[in-house]
């Protein structure tokens, strides 16, 4: 029984290592970091779009409150005319421009937090990203340690007949000796 349990277990061993030579760990290591290269450059690239829009939103607010004073000033017009007719309508507007400026600020406030989340993330990348550097580096110098110990590990120890006659003279002519 306990014949059978080591070779399966040489079997299960063999196997393995087969799988891990045909698996190529450094190859897989090398394409994902590529993969997360790609990812950190396609979200720095989110980044700088959405910093675009951000600017672009931070500078709306100015303008609708440019436009909304405006709006007051012909407001007061029309009231002073006694225009309604006319007073409703940049009523109307005035009404759509606030509503405006608080989705915009709403819709800043959101750019604002995912470019937060998506910054924190790169960073996190990057960090990982230097970590499996770090190991594809280690497992290549892993790997050709390997192959030099593969070198060492595979010299030819076979002793001749011959060889060892001769230490047997060596050693009777050392011993005579002392």
């Amino acid at each position: 029984m306990a014949l059978i349990t080591r070779v399966s277990r040489l079997f299960r061993a063999d196997l393995h290592a087969v799988l891990d030579r045909i698996e190529e760990p450094e190859v897989l290591l090398k394409q994902a970091v590529r993969e997360m290269e790609e990812d950190i450059a396609r979200d720095e690239q989110r980044i700088k779009v959405l910093t675009h829009e951000h600017g672009q939103l931070s500078g709306r607010p100015s303008e609708l409150d440019h436009s909304l004073q405006q709006i007051e000033e012909e407001l007061d017009v029309c009231f002073a005319s006694g225009k309604d007719d006319l007073a409703r309508t940049l009523i109307r507007r005035k009404l759509e421009t606030q509503r405006l400026r608080q989705v915009l600020a709403k819709k800043r406030e959101a750019v604002q937090e995912t470019l937060a989340g998506l910054r924190g993330r790169v960073e996190a990348n990057r960090g990982r990203l230097a970590a499996m550097q770090q190991k594809l580096e280690l497992l290549a110098e892993d790997d050709t340690a390997g192959r030099s110990e593969v070198i060492w590990a595979t010299p030819d120890i076979t002793v001749r007949d011959e060889d060892v006659e001769v230490a047997l003279l060596r050693e009777k002519r050392k011993r005579k000796r002392s």
